[in-house]
């Protein structure tokens, strides 16, 4: 028997055979990006972009190129909106002819005007003075910007989930844990407001990113256009096409946008899935301590064996997802600004990645969403946590006692506390024994720690 009789049968496409997770168990999850990231999504993309261009030049008075009428023009961005998954595979046909998917989009329009007298006439001058990279980089731009809005909803539903149960739990106490030990008191909602607050920061990190374009020719100089027509201010001309598609020019470039921009993007999402991973352990610690219950879904199963198992699997399934997430945007980061000299071709195949970074984070931001719709504070758990730890309140006391110049005051404390059990009534001796005056010592008597929580609900309420 030969090695490859030995191998499995090659199987139909289905979320079922899908190599990728993403086009099969969380196909669902990701079909939106499909839109947006697939073959058929960049096709289209690079079709509007040749034919804004093709529409731009018809203004510039080229005698041998005068302006569409109003239904020529209407007839060419039809082929934009009407796209469809049958001509995008028509353009694949012609790239298997020509091996050269931008020339295939070329010659698709090509077809697609011949019967319209003014497009037929205009042929020449689709894709006329432009370099490949010229059609991709701006398709990639109008890609990322449409994908950026949808990863930005998810972002925005998170931080609203969070910044609600910031209001909500404003004042509910809960035991801090440094180091994983007991420490100072603090809030639910301040919690959840420290992340809101980061998490706004983030976003707002990611929206500030200005996509760009450049349209310049091979080398980025413009060459070939003013040999052709060294009375147009092409570089006017191709800002303004740039600009009308949403995107900021890039003046400065090699046959490549140097994808700076990208880079920023790409680390500010990368950052922003950094601090759902701490939210995510975070919350997973949480429930593992019993100060959240997860909702109960009737019919889920959380261990093969164990039944009485509620797994925090939505946060652990969102921490996952966004490490690979995160492992694609920072490979994207750093590879993508390097080309050498004027140009190679290791952009190409590492853009084609774009979908996948961003389906991952998709994946992992409803699966963190879906984790949070769950969680239900056991105050009861708190409150009886609070309580086995009066030991915390060693530092109010210890800091009031410095205040009046009580000598050693954290070290008694230290004696006191460290590596001891410690109960309200042998706190409350120790203070009332203290040379403090009596309002200092009666502010430390009526403290619990349940109530030693500084200024945590206000915070936890201008989040």
């Amino acid at each position: 028997m030969s090695e490859s009789d030995s191998l499995p049968p090659s199987l139909p496409l289905s979320p079922l055979t899908a190599v990728s997770p993403l086009d099969g168990r969380y196909a669902a999850g990701a079909a939106a990006l499909r839109s947006v990231f697939s073959e058929y999504a960049f096709m289209r993309a690079r079709v509007r972009v040749e034919i804004e261009w093709l529409i731009g030049l018809t203004t510039l008075g080229m005698p041998q190129l005068p302006p569409f009428d109003a239904g020529t023009t209407q007839t060419l961005r039809g082929l934009v909106d009407g796209f469809s998954v049958d001509d995008c595979a028509e353009i694949k046909a012609i790239e298997a002819e020509t091996n050269h998917d931008v020339k295939a989009v070329e010659y698709w329009i090509r077809r697609r005007g011949a019967h319209l007298p003014a497009l037929r006439d205009a042929a020449e001058f689709i894709h006329f003075a432009c370099t490949s990279e010229d059609i991709n980089n701006v398709s990639h731009a109008l890609m990322l910007g449409a994908g950026r809005e949808l990863l930005l909803a998810d972002l925005r539903a998170i931080h609203a989930q969070v910044r609600e149960k910031a209001h909500a739990h404003a004042a509910v106490p809960m035991l801090s844990r440094t180091h994983g030990q007991t420490a100072t008191p603090t809030t639910v909602g301040k919690e959840f407001a420290n992340f809101a607050t980061r998490l706004a920061d983030a976003i707002e990190a990611i929206a500030a990113v200005e996509p760009r374009g450049k349209m310049n020719g091979a080398v980025g100089n413009f060459n070939a256009h003013r040999v052709a027509a060294p009375e147009i201010d092409w570089e006017g001309f191709a800002r303004g096409v740039v600009e009308r598609l949403g995107l900021r020019f890039n003046t400065h470039t090699i046959q490549i946008e140097p994808h700076d921009w990208m880079a920023r993007l790409f680390d500010a999402m990368a950052r922003a899935n950094t601090v759902l991973i701490d939210l995510d352990r975070d919350l997973w610690g949480y429930i593992s301590l019993g100060y959240f219950r997860q909702k109960l879904r009737p019919g889920e199963v959380g261990s093969s064996t164990m039944p009485h198992k509620v797994n925090p699997i939505d946060f652990e399934n969102s921490e996952g997802n966004l490490g690979i997430a995160n492992a694609l945007l920072r490979h994207l980061a750093e590879k993508l600004p390097v080309s050498r000299w004027q140009r190679d071709l290791t952009d190409s195949t590492v853009l084609r990645n774009l979908g996948v970074a961003f389906g991952y984070c998709r994946i992992a931001y409803r699966a963190c969403l879906r984790g949070l719709g769950k969680l239900e504070v056991n105050e009861a758990a708190l409150a009886a946590d609070l309580d086995r730890a009066w030991e915390v309140l060693a530092e109010p006391v210890q800091t009031v006692m410095r205040r009046y110049g009580v000598p050693e005051a954290y070290e008694k404390l230290k004696a006191l506390t460290r590596g001891q059990a410690i109960d309200a009534a042998r706190m409350q001796a120790f203070v009332r024994d203290l040379p403090i005056p009596e309002d200092a010592k009666a502010t430390l008597l009526a403290l619990t720690p349940a109530t030693y929580l500084g200024k945590a609900e206000e915070l936890a309420r201008r989040c």
